[in-house]
Protein backbone atom coordinates (compact mmCIF):
# COMPACT_ATOMS: atom_id res chain seq x y z
CA UNK A 1 0.00 0.00 0.00
CA UNK A 2 1.33 3.44 -0.96
CA UNK A 3 1.86 5.97 1.82
CA UNK A 4 -0.79 8.33 0.42
CA UNK A 5 -3.29 5.49 0.26
CA UNK A 6 -2.50 4.49 3.85
CA UNK A 7 -3.01 8.07 4.99
CA UNK A 8 -6.39 8.23 3.28
CA UNK A 9 -7.45 4.94 4.86
CA UNK A 10 -6.26 6.07 8.31
CA UNK A 11 -8.47 9.17 8.10
CA UNK A 12 -11.42 7.04 6.98
CA UNK A 13 -10.92 4.59 9.86
CA UNK A 14 -10.55 7.35 12.45
CA UNK A 15 -13.68 9.12 11.20
CA UNK A 16 -15.62 5.87 11.27
CA UNK A 17 -14.52 4.77 14.74
CA UNK A 18 -14.24 8.35 16.17
CA UNK A 19 -11.12 7.28 18.10
CA UNK A 20 -8.50 4.56 17.72
CA UNK A 21 -5.18 3.55 19.26
CA UNK A 22 -1.79 3.52 17.53
CA UNK A 23 -1.41 -0.22 18.10
CA UNK A 24 -4.74 -0.93 16.36
CA UNK A 25 -3.71 1.10 13.32
CA UNK A 26 -0.31 -0.57 13.23
CA UNK A 27 -1.92 -4.01 13.20
CA UNK A 28 -4.48 -2.95 10.62
CA UNK A 29 -1.87 -1.68 8.16
CA UNK A 30 0.96 -4.11 9.10
CA UNK A 31 3.44 -1.34 9.93
CA UNK A 32 5.27 -0.33 13.09
CA UNK A 33 3.86 1.88 15.82
CA UNK A 34 6.50 4.49 14.98
CA UNK A 35 5.35 4.61 11.36
CA UNK A 36 1.77 5.22 12.50
CA UNK A 37 2.89 7.96 14.88
CA UNK A 38 4.64 9.74 11.99
CA UNK A 39 1.52 9.30 9.86
CA UNK A 40 -0.69 10.79 12.59
CA UNK A 41 1.66 13.71 13.10
CA UNK A 42 1.51 14.54 9.39
CA UNK A 43 -2.26 14.11 9.21
CA UNK A 44 -2.75 16.34 12.24
CA UNK A 45 -0.67 19.08 10.62
CA UNK A 46 -2.96 18.76 7.59
CA UNK A 47 -5.93 19.13 9.98
CA UNK A 48 -7.42 15.77 8.98
CA UNK A 49 -7.53 14.36 12.52
CA UNK A 50 -6.29 15.09 16.03
CA UNK A 51 -3.72 13.08 17.91
CA UNK A 52 -4.58 11.88 21.40
CA UNK A 53 -2.64 10.03 24.05
CA UNK A 54 -1.89 6.69 22.41
CA UNK A 55 -3.86 7.26 19.25
CA UNK A 56 -6.06 9.64 17.26
CA UNK A 57 -9.58 11.07 17.31
CA UNK A 58 -11.80 12.31 14.54
CA UNK A 59 -12.36 16.02 13.99
CA UNK A 60 -14.78 15.50 11.10
CA UNK A 61 -17.82 16.25 13.24
CA UNK A 62 -16.34 19.51 14.52
CA UNK A 63 -16.80 21.52 11.36
CA UNK A 64 -19.99 23.47 12.03
CA UNK A 65 -21.77 20.36 13.26
CA UNK A 66 -23.08 19.40 16.71
CA UNK A 67 -20.77 19.87 19.66
CA UNK A 68 -18.17 17.15 19.99
CA UNK A 69 -18.81 15.22 23.23
CA UNK A 70 -16.63 16.33 26.15
CA UNK A 71 -15.02 12.89 26.39
CA UNK A 72 -13.76 13.18 22.80
CA UNK A 73 -12.60 16.80 23.11
CA UNK A 74 -10.81 15.92 26.34
CA UNK A 75 -8.15 13.94 24.44
CA UNK A 76 -7.75 16.35 21.51
CA UNK A 77 -4.66 18.59 21.48
CA UNK A 78 -3.84 17.56 25.04
CA UNK A 79 -0.31 18.99 25.08
CA UNK A 80 -1.54 22.38 23.89
CA UNK A 81 -4.31 22.51 26.49
CA UNK A 82 -1.92 21.59 29.28
CA UNK A 83 0.50 24.31 28.22
CA UNK A 84 -2.30 26.88 28.16
CA UNK A 85 -3.67 25.75 31.54
CA UNK A 86 -0.25 25.98 33.17
CA UNK A 87 0.08 29.53 31.87
CA UNK A 88 -3.43 30.50 33.00
CA UNK A 89 -2.85 29.64 36.66
CA UNK A 90 0.01 32.16 36.71
CA UNK A 91 -2.63 34.85 36.17
CA UNK A 92 -4.82 33.80 39.12
CA UNK A 93 -4.06 35.08 42.62
CA UNK A 94 -5.69 34.80 46.03
CA UNK A 95 -9.08 36.54 46.44
CA UNK A 96 -9.68 36.59 42.65
CA UNK A 97 -13.25 36.16 41.47
CA UNK A 98 -12.92 34.24 38.20
CA UNK A 99 -15.10 32.60 35.60
CA UNK A 100 -14.34 29.32 33.85
CA UNK A 101 -16.50 28.18 30.95
CA UNK A 102 -17.39 24.59 30.05
CA UNK A 103 -14.49 24.01 27.65
CA UNK A 104 -12.04 21.17 28.10
CA UNK A 105 -9.29 23.78 28.35
CA UNK A 106 -11.09 25.33 31.34
CA UNK A 107 -11.25 21.86 32.89
CA UNK A 108 -7.47 21.57 32.53
CA UNK A 109 -7.21 24.97 34.24
CA UNK A 110 -9.34 23.64 37.12
CA UNK A 111 -7.04 20.61 37.42
CA UNK A 112 -3.98 22.89 37.59
CA UNK A 113 -5.50 25.53 39.86
CA UNK A 114 -3.84 25.41 43.30
CA UNK A 115 -5.98 25.11 46.41
CA UNK A 116 -6.03 28.82 47.26
CA UNK A 117 -8.87 31.13 48.41
CA UNK A 118 -10.50 32.16 45.13
CA UNK A 119 -14.10 32.14 43.93
CA UNK A 120 -14.90 30.33 40.68
CA UNK A 121 -18.14 30.85 38.76
CA UNK A 122 -18.74 28.24 36.07
CA UNK A 123 -21.36 26.61 33.84
CA UNK A 124 -19.33 23.39 33.65
CA UNK A 125 -20.24 20.17 35.45
CA UNK A 126 -16.67 18.89 35.10
CA UNK A 127 -15.12 22.07 36.51
CA UNK A 128 -17.46 21.86 39.53
CA UNK A 129 -16.48 18.23 40.16
CA UNK A 130 -12.77 18.95 39.75
CA UNK A 131 -12.80 21.94 42.11
CA UNK A 132 -14.88 20.12 44.72
CA UNK A 133 -11.61 18.44 45.74
CA UNK A 134 -10.08 21.82 46.75
CA UNK A 135 -11.59 23.08 50.00
CA UNK A 136 -10.26 26.65 49.84
CA UNK A 137 -11.96 27.37 46.51
CA UNK A 138 -15.55 28.66 46.55
CA UNK A 139 -17.43 27.24 43.57
CA UNK A 140 -20.64 28.72 42.16
CA UNK A 141 -22.56 26.97 39.38
CA UNK A 142 -24.81 28.90 37.04
CA UNK A 143 -27.41 26.17 36.75
CA UNK A 144 -29.54 26.08 33.63
CA UNK A 145 -30.37 23.52 30.96
CA UNK A 146 -27.81 20.73 30.85
CA UNK A 147 -26.27 19.88 27.47
CA UNK A 148 -25.18 16.27 27.82
CA UNK A 149 -22.58 16.38 25.02
CA UNK A 150 -20.59 19.21 26.60
CA UNK A 151 -21.70 18.72 30.23
CA UNK A 152 -22.46 22.44 30.32
CA UNK A 153 -25.36 24.57 31.54
CA UNK A 154 -26.91 26.92 28.98
CA UNK A 155 -30.22 28.62 28.30
CA UNK A 156 -32.18 31.50 29.89
CA UNK A 157 -31.57 30.40 33.49
CA UNK A 158 -27.79 30.20 32.96
CA UNK A 159 -27.81 33.59 31.24
CA UNK A 160 -29.91 35.26 33.96
CA UNK A 161 -27.78 33.82 36.76
CA UNK A 162 -24.66 35.35 35.19
CA UNK A 163 -26.31 38.79 35.47
CA UNK A 164 -26.17 38.40 39.27
CA UNK A 165 -22.38 38.33 39.40
CA UNK A 166 -19.27 40.31 38.58
CA UNK A 167 -15.82 38.73 38.14
CA UNK A 168 -12.46 40.35 37.67
CA UNK A 169 -11.19 37.67 35.28
CA UNK A 170 -12.98 35.40 32.79
CA UNK A 171 -11.14 32.51 31.13
CA UNK A 172 -13.06 31.31 28.07
CA UNK A 173 -12.31 29.05 25.15
CA UNK A 174 -14.14 29.02 21.83
CA UNK A 175 -14.57 27.08 18.60
CA UNK A 176 -12.80 29.56 16.36
CA UNK A 177 -10.95 32.87 16.25
CA UNK A 178 -11.17 34.74 12.98
CA UNK A 179 -8.95 37.81 12.93
CA UNK A 180 -11.57 39.92 11.13
CA UNK A 181 -14.87 38.32 12.20
CA UNK A 182 -14.02 37.59 15.82
CA UNK A 183 -14.81 34.80 18.24
CA UNK A 184 -17.30 32.06 17.36
CA UNK A 185 -18.92 28.98 18.85
CA UNK A 186 -20.51 25.77 17.60
CA UNK A 187 -24.08 26.79 18.48
CA UNK A 188 -26.16 29.77 19.51
CA UNK A 189 -26.75 28.57 23.09
CA UNK A 190 -23.03 28.43 23.86
CA UNK A 191 -22.49 31.74 22.09
CA UNK A 192 -25.16 33.53 24.17
CA UNK A 193 -23.73 32.26 27.46
CA UNK A 194 -20.23 33.37 26.50
CA UNK A 195 -21.50 36.79 25.48
CA UNK A 196 -22.86 37.18 29.02
CA UNK A 197 -19.60 35.94 30.51
CA UNK A 198 -17.64 38.59 28.64
CA UNK A 199 -20.10 41.28 29.81
CA UNK A 200 -19.64 40.55 33.53
CA UNK A 201 -15.82 40.36 33.52
CA UNK A 202 -13.29 43.16 34.00
CA UNK A 203 -10.74 41.25 31.93
CA UNK A 204 -11.49 38.44 29.50
CA UNK A 205 -8.84 35.92 28.51
CA UNK A 206 -9.51 33.76 25.46
CA UNK A 207 -7.81 30.37 25.76
CA UNK A 208 -7.16 28.87 22.36
CA UNK A 209 -4.71 26.50 20.78
CA UNK A 210 -3.25 27.68 17.48
CA UNK A 211 -5.43 25.29 15.45
CA UNK A 212 -8.43 27.58 16.07
CA UNK A 213 -6.84 30.67 14.50
CA UNK A 214 -8.43 31.84 11.21
CA UNK A 215 -11.48 29.63 11.73
CA UNK A 216 -15.06 30.90 11.93
CA UNK A 217 -17.67 28.59 13.46
CA UNK A 218 -21.45 28.84 13.13
CA UNK A 219 -22.44 31.21 15.94
CA UNK A 220 -20.79 34.60 16.50
CA UNK A 221 -19.80 35.36 20.10
CA UNK A 222 -18.04 38.74 20.01
CA UNK A 223 -15.55 40.83 18.06
CA UNK A 224 -11.95 40.60 19.23
CA UNK A 225 -12.21 44.19 20.51
CA UNK A 226 -14.45 42.88 23.34
CA UNK A 227 -11.64 40.87 24.94
CA UNK A 228 -8.32 41.90 26.40
CA UNK A 229 -5.97 38.93 26.29
CA UNK A 230 -5.38 35.69 24.40
CA UNK A 231 -3.39 32.77 25.79
CA UNK A 232 -2.26 30.28 23.16
CA UNK A 233 0.10 27.32 23.03
CA UNK A 234 3.80 27.34 22.23
CA UNK A 235 3.17 26.42 18.57
CA UNK A 236 1.33 29.66 17.80
CA UNK A 237 3.03 31.35 14.84
CA UNK A 238 4.87 34.63 15.32
CA UNK A 239 2.96 36.05 12.35
CA UNK A 240 -0.42 35.29 13.93
CA UNK A 241 0.71 36.78 17.24
CA UNK A 242 1.99 39.93 15.52
CA UNK A 243 -1.35 40.28 13.69
CA UNK A 244 -3.27 40.01 16.95
CA UNK A 245 -0.97 42.58 18.55
CA UNK A 246 -1.83 44.96 15.72
CA UNK A 247 -5.53 44.56 16.55
CA UNK A 248 -4.68 45.71 20.08
CA UNK A 249 -4.74 42.40 21.92
CA UNK A 250 -2.21 41.21 24.46
CA UNK A 251 -1.14 37.73 23.38
CA UNK A 252 0.58 35.37 25.81
CA UNK A 253 2.35 32.37 24.34
CA UNK A 254 2.62 29.45 26.75
CA UNK A 255 5.97 27.82 27.31
CA UNK A 256 6.60 24.18 26.45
Amino acid sequence: MLVAERHQRIVEVVNQKKSIRVSELANLFSVTDETIRRDLEKLEKEKKLARSHGGAVSIASSQDGPEIPFQEREVMYVDEKREIAQEVVKHIVETDKILLDASTTAWYVAKNLPNIPVTVLTNSVNVVLELSKKNQITVISTGGTLLARSLSYVGPLAERSLDLYHVNKAFLSCKGIHFERGISESNEQQARVKQKMIEIADTTYILTDHHKFHYQAFAHVAPLTKVERIITDSNGSDQDIDNLHEIGLEVIKALR
